[in-house]
C-alpha cells in the first residue's frame, strides 16, 4: 500500500474511533482527537507496517481504552 492509500485508509478508520471516544467518554470532539492523536496506539496505527489498520474501529477503540486505563494494550485475535 502506498502512502496516499494508507492516508486514505486512516481517514476512514480514525473518525469512528473518535466518535466512540466522544460517545463513551464525557469529552468533546477536539479533546477526543487530541487525546487519540497523542496515544501510543495512534502512533502505532499511523505506521503502515504495524498492520493495526486491519482491526475494526471498535477493536481499535477498545485497545485505546485499555491504553488509557492500564498504559498498554493487547493485540486481539480477530476472526
Amino acid at each position: 500500500m502506498n502512502e496516499d492509500q494508507f492516508s486514505a485508509m486512516l481517514a476512514v478508520i480514525v473518525p469512528p474511533i473518535i466518535e466512540q471516544i466522544t460517545k463513551n467518554s464525557n469529552v468533546d470532539v477536539d479533546k477526543a482527537i487530541a487525546s487519540f492523536y497523542r496515544s501510543r496506539l495512534y502512533q502505532e496505527l499511523s505506521d503502515e507496517k504495524s498492520k493495526l489498520w486491519h482491526y475494526s474501529a471498535l477493536t481499535l477503540y477498545t485497545m485505546y481504552q485499555d491504553e488509557l486505563l492500564t498504559g498498554f494494550y493487547d493485540y486481539p485475535e480477530e476472526a
